[in-house]
């Protein structure tokens, strides 16, 4: 299982969901739905736009996780 760790690494560099959304030229709401819901699909397109804003490699911004369900077999 992917997960973001956009909101993580905002946060880290002191940046709001709506600054980041200007720098990334993006639809606030788009940014807002991404920091809630870090397991959510997004776009090749959308993540190397995150990254440059927040000027970090896009493989900085995922990882993999374990799925909880798995762990109840």
């Amino acid at each position: 299982m992917i997960r973001l760790k956009i909101k993580e690494v905002a946060e880290q560099q002191g940046l709001s969901m709506a600054k980041l959304a200007r720098r990334a030229d993006m639809d606030f709401k788009t940014v807002q739905r991404i920091f809630h819901d870090p397991y959510r699909d997004i776009s090749l397109s959308t993540l190397d736009k995150l990254a440059e804003a927040l000027k970090i490699p896009a493989s900085e911004l995922i990882e993999t996780v374990s799925d909880p369900a798995e762990n109840l077999e």
